[in-house]
């Protein structure tokens, strides 16, 4: 679970912040830079599993005009040709490693940190360029001060109680950064997670294409493993329909991955989960149904088993008797039913970014895809459990039909921050994100927007010949 992003000198993110809880809207106009954010996330999610390079090459406008990285940074002031990350999350307590064994991290609650510098490419120096590690932490955050760092509104006895832990002393690190005295370059040291007792293990910064984060892959190091498998599990979700429609082999590992695909296969796995635990097998597709038909009319999800060919196809079976197969359900469809598969999939935690959910909608349904959305998160009234997992969902909408529907706790405004000249006199617009006033990201009264902030979201078009009365969004 993501509870805090912080970024600076990353597309327009500068001096950025935001607190998150089990569900966050962003509300914004198009072209402000909210998709910066889910940027921001995946590319730490990246840094887990790619080089530090190929991880930057896979965000958006990464050198699609220039063919350089450094269209990623923010050019201006102190903060040229640099940029920094820093994320607190919740991790499991428990955490398997590529060889399928077990082990336990010594905290659950951290906050990880890591810089880069931008290097140019220097051919006679024989240096390709690309962004270059600068530093690297990953710490604890105690029980102690769980409560300042987890600001949204919970419950202590039953949520944070059942997943905050900490046996590690708050100073004593799993990951740190120094300067060598014998290079006087920066080192990163791996910490053992008995705590201080034994000598780090030093990896010189310089050269490193890759993250400490994204090669700890073993049970030795489990706190930082259970980060790095933290990490992995946030999604921005770009549901494809041509994904979606596929069919899974039978060997297909279950999840839905961020291009919807692999329905049939986590379907399937879920089935034989409830078979297992005794209850009739086909009781996840009927609740996968009744979900689905709260937003489209559909009877009955199946899977259809192709044991020539080795093959699970979805079939979908209309309220008038029509059963269609995966190439004949509407594309609408297949999103709702990804969704409505993931509320299913106890075993699937993690962050869930969407942008403009409420595409594709009929306006009579947006409050059905908003409850959705919402069943999704976990509730943090509730202790985490196979029937409460630690799932997270944060949308980014610019529809006043879907804003209207938000709690004034979960929504935050994207606007543009201020307006900085640029050395080469360019002007760039840097993204703020504005809490709802007296909420709970709000440290004082002052601080935060009013209604007055939202009018674009509930007032009609200028020519509307009806204005819409305010009092329709008080409940907000």
């Amino acid at each position: 679970m993501l509870t805090r992003l912080e970024v600076n000198g990353f597309k327009n993110l500068v001096n950025f912040s935001l607190d998150f809880g089990p569900y966050t809207c962003i509300a914004g106009p198009n072209g402000v830079g909210k998709s910066n954010i889910f940027d921001a996330i995946r590319f730490l999610s990246l840094l887990t599993q790619c080089t530090i390079n190929d991880a930057a090459l896979q965000i958006r406008n990464a050198g699609e005009e220039t063919g350089d990285i450094k269209d990623l940074l923010f050019f201006g002031g102190e903060q040229s040709y640099r940029m920094s990350f820093a994320a607190e999350m919740i991790v499991g307590d428990t955490v398997r490693d590529d060889f399928g064994r077990q082990a336990n991290p010594s905290s659950s609650f951290l906050r990880y940190e890591v810089a880069f510098r931008y290097e140019p490419p220097s051919p006679t120096g024989g240096l390709l360029g690309g962004l270059a590690l600068e530093r690297e932490e990953l710490r604890p955050i105690t029980t102690g001060r769980a409560a300042r760092h987890l600001k949204f509104p919970h419950s202590k006895s039953k949520f944070r109680d059942s997943v905050v832990f900490n046996k590690r002393h708050a100073r004593s690190g799993f990951i740190s950064t120094r300067i060598d005295p014998n290079t006087e370059q920066a080192a990163i040291d791996v910490h053992q997670d008995g705590g201080s007792r034994g000598h780090p293990r030093p990896s010189p910064a310089q050269g490193a294409t890759r993250t400490i984060i994204g090669t700890e892959n073993t049970s030795a190091t489990p706190t930082i493993l259970a980060a790095r498998r933290e990490m992995q599990s946030w999604r921005v979700l770009a549901l494809d329909p041509a994904a979606m429609r596929r069919p899974d082999r039978y060997t297909q590992a279950p999840g839905i991955a961020a291009n919807g695909a692999h329905i049939p296969a986590t379907l399937q796995h879920l089935s034989n989960l409830a078979a297992e635990q005794g209850e009739q097998p086909d009781v996840i597709f009927q609740m996968v149904s009744i979900i689905l038909s709260e937003l489209v009319p559909v009877k009955m999800v199946s899977i259809v088993r192709d044991d020539v060919r080795q093959l699970l196809a979805l079939e979908v079976e209309e309220q008038s008797g029509i059963k269609l197969r995966a190439n004949s359900i509407s594309d609408g469809t297949l999103r709702f039913l990804a969704l409505a598969a993931l509320s299913e999939a106890v075993d699937e935690s993690g962050v869930l970014c969407m942008e403009e959910p409420e595409n594709g909608i009929h306006p009579g349904k947006i409050g059905a895809m908003n409850r959705l959305l919402h069943d999704l998160a976990v509730n943090a009234e509730e202790p985490v459990d196979s029937e409460n997992p630690l799932r997270q969902v944060v949308v980014a909408t610019h529809s006043p039909y879907f804003v209207q529907l938000q709690e004034k706790e979960d929504l935050v405004l994207a606007k543009d921050g201020m307006v900085l000249s640029t050395v080469g006199g360019i002007t760039e617009h840097l993204l703020k994100c504005h809490p709802y006033r007296k909420s709970w990201r709000c440290s004082n009264e002052r601080e935060g927007i009013d209604l007055l902030a939202l009018q674009s979201y509930l007032l009609p078009p200028e020519d509307a010949q009806i204005a819409l009365p305010l009092d329709l969004w008080a409940t907000i």
